[in-house]
C-alpha cells in the first residue's frame, strides 16, 4: 500500500478517529483543491477556471468507483447530489406510483433511506418493512419473502449503520426484476472502504454522499441511475441545468437531458465536487481492494482485543462477505456507553454511540497502534 502521511491525513498525530461511518475527516488532497478553489474563486471568479470540466472528470472517476457505464461528454450515469437523501428522494419522487404499489426495505435503516419512502404513502404506496434479526444481520430469504408482484422498488443499506452488517444484494436483484421491479442502494458506508459494483450487484439506483468513507467535504455526494432507466424518473427539481441545450439560455426548449444530467437542476456545488475529486482519485490510486484488505485487518485486530477485554461485538463478523468497516459492540457488565464515549474522547479517541451501542470505524489510514491504544483505553468490566 502507499506509504501513508500526515500531509495526506493531517488528522494523524492529533486524534484516533475512528467514526468515518459518521463525518469523516476529509482527506489532504480534498483539503488542498479546496483551498485551491477558494484562491481562484477570490482572485479569478469564473474566468478561465475550468471548474465544470474538472467535474465531468470527477463523474469519471466516480462511475470507475462503482463500476458503471463510461461517463462521455457531459452524460452517463452519475449525477452530483447534495446528499444521500436527495438521491433516494429522486427515485422515490421519479418513479410513477399507483396505490397498492409497495417499497420494500428493512426496519433498520438510516432515516435517509426510510423517510422519502414513507412520504409515498398520501399516494396509496404500502412501505413494507423486513425485520433485522436479533443477530444484526438482515437475511437476504427475508428481503425476497417480502418481494410480491406489487413490489415496485426494493431499497437497502448496503452496510446497515447501527449494525456494520454487509448485504449482498445479488440475490434480491435477481428475484426483484422478475417480478418487474427495481432496486436502490444506499451505499454511503460502502463506497470508499471497499469495491462496489453496480453491474455485479444488479443495481438500478445508488446514492451515497462523499463525507463518510469517500474522505470528501459534507454536502456533496453521487447518484446513480442505470442509463436505460434515466427516463424513467421523472425529475423531483427541475430547473435550467436539467435541459437539453441549457446553455443556450435564451432558447426555451423545455426537454429533459436523456442521461442523468436530467436530475441536476443548477450550478454546482464546485468546492465540494473539488473536494470530493481530489479523494476519490487518491482512493482509486491506492485501489479498493488494498484498502478493503486493510480496514478488514483493522477491524478484525479491533474485534480480538475488544473480546479479550470482556466487551461483546454485535456486529456480524462470523462471514468474510457481511464484515464491514463498522464495528459496534458493548460493554460488560454496568459499564455506561455514554461515559465511554466522553472519557474516549478526553483521551483524544474518538468512537461513537449508536442504537445504544458502541461503535467504530477505522479507515485504511488508521494504524494497528491506534487501535490498540483504543483497546487499552477502553475500562475493564466493574
Amino acid at each position: 500500500m502507499t506509504r501513508i502521511s500526515e500531509a495526506d491525513f493531517p488528522i494523524l498525530g492529533k486524534l484516533d478517529f475512528f467514526n468515518h461511518a459518521g463525518v469523516a475527516p476529509i482527506s489532504g488532497p480534498a483539503a488542498r483543491a479546496m483551498r485551491l478553489y477558494a484562491q481562484q474563486a477570490s482572485e479569478k471568479a469564473y474566468v478561465n477556471a475550468g471548474w465544470y470540466r474538472r467535474a465531468l472528470e470527477v463523474k469519471q472517476l466516480a462511475a470507475h468507483l462503482i463500476d458503471a457505464g463510461e461517463t462521455s461528454g457531459s452524460g452517463g450515469e452519475i449525477a452530483f447530489v447534495p446528499n444521500t437523501s436527495t438521491g433516494i428522494a429522486l427515485v422515490a419522487r421519479g418513479l410513477t406510483w399507483q396505490e397498492g404499489d409497495e417499497v420494500v426495505i428493512t426496519d433498520a435503516e438510516y432515516p435517509a433511506n426510510r423517510y422519502p419512502w414513507e412520504d409515498l404513502k398520501r399516494f396509496g404506496v404500502r412501505l413494507v418493512e423486513v425485520p433485522q434479526r436479533p443477530d444484526g444481520r438482515i437475511h437476504e430469504r427475508d428481503v425476497i419473502e417480502a418481494v410480491t408482484n406489487r413490489t415496485r422498488v426494493v431499497s437497502l443499506s448496503h452496510v446497515q449503520f447501527a449494525s456494520g452488517h454487509r448485504i449482498d444484494p445479488r440475490t434480491i436483484s435477481e428475484v426483484v426484476h422478475k417480478k418487474g421491479g427495481y432496486l436502490c442502494l444506499d451505499a454511503i458506508q460502502s463506497l470508499g472502504v471497499m469495491p462496489v459494483s453496480v453491474r455485479e450487484m444488479g443495481v438500478d439506483f445508488l446514492s451515497a454522499d462523499g463525507h463518510k468513507w469517500m474522505l470528501g467535504p459534507e454536502g456533496c455526494g453521487i447518484f446513480y441511475c442505470r442509463k436505460d432507466l434515466c427516463e424513467e424518473l421523472h425529475p423531483a427539481v427541475v430547473g435550467w441545468m436539467n435541459m437539453v441545450n441549457a446553455s443556450d439560455y435564451g432558447n426555451y426548449q423545455f426537454q429533459f437531458q436523456p442521461d442523468a444530467r436530467r436530475f441536476e437542476p443548477g450550478s454546482y456545488n464546485i468546492p465540494g465536487i473539488l473536494g470530493l475529486g481530489a479523494s476519490l482519485e487518491m482512493l482509486l490510486d491506492i485501489g479498493l481492494d488494498q484498502i478493503w484488505a486493510r480496514v478488514e485487518a483493522l477491524t478484525d485486530r479491533l474485534c480480538d482485543g475488544l473480546r479479550r477485554r470482556g466487551y461483546s461485538v454485535f456486529s456480524p463478523r462470523d462471514i468474510s462477505s457481511e464484515k464491514s468497516g463498522i464495528v459496534t459492540f458493548v460493554p460488560p457488565g454496568k459499564l455506561d456507553p455514554h461515559r465511554i464515549v466522553h472519557d474516549l474522547e478526553s483521551q483524544n479517541i474518538v468512537i461513537v454511540l449508536r442504537e445504544g451501542r458502541l461503535r467504530a470505524s477505522p479507515h485504511f489510514y488508521n494504524t494497528p497502534d491506534q487501535i490498540d491504544h483504543l483497546i487499552d483505553a477502553l475500562p475493564a468490566a466493574v
